[in-house]
């Protein structure tokens, strides 16, 4: 039997309804001696698993998450988590478990720190935090571990802040999967062109940073006279469309032979948008995840492969672990790691929601 079985799931197994399961777990009267039998007889044939969930139940308490993550717009990976997150809460109510998502501004230390600060004067019983850089993260999640309060990664990994888990890729490892797949397509080429979007010269996060790090290790080992030239635009310039197709002018006319290039971030549209309004059929670019315009490159040809990572699986388990450990006493598993999945303008149809 599941682990993830509810009172909906006890009272049909038992042939009973909701209401009679909940008042027998609860000891509560007008439950006749029946129907009480066949819930007791379920509840010893699920053994001690479904003693946890009665003794959670019986408790009858409220527990609150919150879910710090970036603002978003019309980002599917962003969105996808969201939902996961909201679709496990809801698997959950009949614990009376609440789930409130806080924003910040993923490209601003100051609104990151306001919404910690929130997290922290709000004391739940477990968050879910999507890291900004290391030493800002680490500053709340060392407040969180004096207030005794569990709390999950999202989407990048920093063990040093002892997390109850992590959900993600392992950085490293896809970034040398990446390098992988590029050169599959590139190796005859003499140069490929990374780029990269940048806040005050730093990569925006450390799965970025990790990636980049794989990459270089799969082509310094394989591809060693393969030159990785950089393009590098600013993030604090994201709304300036003059500018980044300015920048991007400037590069290719600095590297006329590239025809292959490569992000680690889900922005691969913009390199893709600025070949399509160029009409510039000689240029391919690799990027991550799913977001519509990205899709929508992919299927026009300007992308040559996407990697995605299972933003709603990732949304879902999150939600999840803090339920099994906070509410169930149980013990989960640290480190999780996401599927890295390569998906081609023949198979983005067939790619589906995972959970």
């Amino acid at each position: 039997m599941s682990e993830k079985i509810r009172i909906k799931d006890i009272a049909e197994r038992a042939g009973v309804s909701v209401g009679t399961v909940d008042r027998v777990l609860h000891g509560r009267p007008n439950v006749s001696p029946s129907a009480k039998a066949k819930v007791d007889a379920v509840l010893k044939e699920l053994d001690y698993k479904a003693n946890v969930y009665a003794s959670a139940l019986a408790r009858n308490r409220s527990y609150r998450f919150i879910l710090l993550m970036p603002e978003y717009e019309s980002e599917a990976y962003w969105e996808e988590i969201e939902l996961g997150a909201v679709k496990a809460n809801d698997a959950r109510r009949d614990f009376h478990i609440s789930l409130e998502i806080v924003y910040f501004d993923r490209f601003s230390s100051e609104s990151y720190v306001k919404q910690c600060r929130y997290c922290l004067s709000a004391r739940p019983d477990g968050l879910i935090i999507v890291p900004m850089d290391e030493e800002t993260t680490r500053a709340f999640t060392d407040s969180l571990h004096s207030m005794d309060i569990p709390f999950v990664l999202l989407d990048s990994f920093i063990p040093d802040l002892k997390p109850l888990a992590f959900f993600g890729q392992d950085s490293f490892c896809s970034g040398y999967f990446a390098a992988k797949m590029l050169m599959l397509i590139a190796r005859e080429e003499k140069e490929v062109m990374l780029m990269r979007l940048l806040k005050d010269g730093r990569a925006v996060s450390r799965q970025q940073e990790n990636r980049a790090v794989g990459f270089m290790s799969y082509m310094q080992k394989r591809f060693p006279n393969v030159r990785v030239s950089y393009l590098d635009l600013p993030i604090e310039h994201r709304n300036d469309h003059e500018l980044y197709t300015a920048m991007i002018d400037s590069f290719f006319a600095l590297h006329p032979d590239i025809h292959h290039c490569i992000t680690f971030n889900s922005k691969a549209y913009i390199v893709a948008d600025y070949l399509l309004a160029t009409h510039r059929k000689d240029v391919q670019i690799m990027g991550y995840d799913m977001v519509n315009r990205n899709a929508m490159c992919l299927r026009e040809g300007t992308i040559s492969f996407l990697i995605a990572q299972h933003a709603f699986m990732q949304g879902s388990l999150c939600v999840e672990t803090l339920f099994q450990s906070v509410v169930l006493h149980k013990e989960v598993t640290t480190v999780n790691y996401m599927p890295i999945e390569l998906i081609t303008r023949e198979n983005m149809d067939f790619y589906q929601r995972s959970l």
